[in-house]
């Protein structure tokens, strides 16, 4: 993925078994965050950081977007079981994960695993690229993600 450049369209269901795009959000800011495994604790911190920030994104006119490799089913359990505001996307192919490289080898517990990276991408209303923030420390980042959106004055 390269700065300032297109996104690609994609296609994925949603939280509630529904198909969806990027392009259905052009003329809108996205925040598209990766994470690797719904209803897990890194995860629940991300996912409920952005819920509590989710207010004062909604008024900067941001549409937040939450993805992983989770069926719909466990991405509407998840939704559910933590009140998140905004549209799960379910990546069960991984045809996402790939498309934005965030599919990458991590030590879990000294074992070599293969799996999302936490990373999240922030789309211009044009549908470009605007930022990346890698490597992403659940707790705090939703005010991370925010406070570069009001910078960036999108």
């Amino acid at each position: 993925m390269e700065l300032n450049k297109k996104v690609a369209n994609f296609t994925v269901q949603t939280d509630e078994d529904k198909t969806v795009s990027l392009k259905d959000y052009a003329g809108k800011p996205v925040i598209l965050f990766f994470y690797p495994r719904a209803d897990t604790p890194g995860c629940t911190i991300e996912a409920c950081g952005f819920r509590d920030s989710f207010a004062k994104l909604m008024k900067a006119g941001v549409v937040v977007l939450g993805i992983s490799r989770d069926t719909p089913k466990d991405q509407a359990k998840f939704k559910a079981k933590y009140d998140l505001p905004y549209t799960l996307l379910a990546d069960v192919d991984e045809k996402v994960c790939n498309q934005f490289g965030v599919m990458k080898e991590k030590n879990m517990y000294g074992k070599k695993v293969f799996g999302i990276e936490r990373t999240t991408f922030l789309i211009g209303p044009d549908q470009k690229l605007v930022h990346i923030f890698p490597k992403v420390t659940p707790d705090g980042h939703a005010e991370e993600v925010l406070a570069m959106v009001k910078e960036m004055k999108l």
